[in-house]
C-alpha cells in the first residue's frame, strides 16, 4: 500500500465485508448487499489541536477494528484497495 498519513483528526479504515451467507444458508448476490459498517483503522492523524495550539490525541490506533456510520467517509483507491478517509468523530465505536 502507498504510504497515506491522514491529516488532523481523520483516520484511514479498510471496510471489512460481512460474510455473504445468511443464517438459513442464503446466498447474497453483490447487487443486494450493502455497504460495509465495520473496518480496520490503517492510518491515523496527529489530531486535533484545541484552542490552545495543543494536539488532542485520538480514541482510536491503527489495527483497531471499528464501526462507523453507513454514509460516512470519503472513498479512495490506493494500490487496488478500497479504503475510507473519515473524521474520528464519525467512528460510532470500537469493537473488541
Amino acid at each position: 500500500m502507498a504510504k497515506v498519513k491522514p491529516l488532523g483528526d481523520r483516520v484511514l479504515v479498510r471496510p471489512v465485508e460481512e460474510d455473504e451467507q445468511v443464517k438459513g444458508g442464503i446466498i447474497i448476490p453483490d447487487t443486494a448487499k450493502e455497504k460495509p459498517q465495520r473496518g480496520e483503522i490503517v492510518a491515523v492523524g496527529d489530531g486535533k489541536p484545541d484552542d490552545s495550539g495543543n494536539r488532542i490525541p485520538l480514541s482510536v490506533a491503527s489495527g483497531d477494528t471499528v464501526l462507523y456510520g453507513k454514509y460516512s467517509g470519503t472513498e479512495v483507491r490506493l494500490d487496488d484497495e478500497d479504503y475510507l478517509i473519515m473524521p474520528e468523530g464519525d467512528i460510532l465505536a470500537i469493537v473488541d
